[in-house]
């Protein structure tokens, strides 16, 4: 089982690198990496990520969207459900599993903010709305620093989602 879960980790890693490459969309690609490696689906919660990217709708002012979507899937598997929605200690499992990944992140890369991970990775931050400065972005290799911590943020929050339980089909 151990060498499943390294390489179902490990697959996360890839398929988040490769799909921000090719789809963009951090929350997104996290969320897919994280449930295609595990062999689930929810097009629900895939839906719902969809104007998380880039600290929140483009804007690099809000957290990282792969972290985000990342917290997004540990909460599809331990959070709290409407018949329970009263319970203010039912969701207490998916706040302790999100603060692991949170204090991975930040042991990682500082902060959780998109802008300052941005910063940190390509020396800057990108207005993204603004057409000069996205391919200014491109140039830099935002792509490649951006699809490298999707990656890893797949791989952290897969493994956390394996130690606590989720067997994999």
């Amino acid at each position: 089982m151990i060498e499943l879960n390294e390489q179902i980790v490990k697959k996360a890693f890839e398929l988040g690198k490769q799909y921000e490459k090719e789809c963009t969309g951090c929350s997104q690609t996290a969320i897919a990496a994280i449930f295609d490696s595990l062999g689930i689906w929810n097009e629900d919660v895939f839906k719902a990520a969809s104007g998380l990217a880039d600290g929140l709708g483009l804007t690099g002012d809000g957290s990282c969207g792969a972290l985000v979507g990342a917290s997004m899937a540990i909460g599809y598997f331990f959070g709290r459900e409407r018949k329970d929605f009263k319970d203010r200690y039912k969701p207490e499992k998916s706040y302790e599993l999100v603060k692991q990944l949170h204090d991975k992140y930040i042991k990682k890369y500082g902060s959780c903010r998109c802008y300052d991970v941005q910063e940190k990775l390509v020396g800057r931050t990108y207005n993204l709305w603004n057409p000069d400065e996205q391919k200014e972005a491109f140039k830099s290799g935002m792509i490649e620093h951006c699809s490298t911590v999707v990656g890893k943020v797949a791989k952290m929050a897969t493994k956390i989602i394996l130690n606590n339980g989720f067997k994999p089909q």
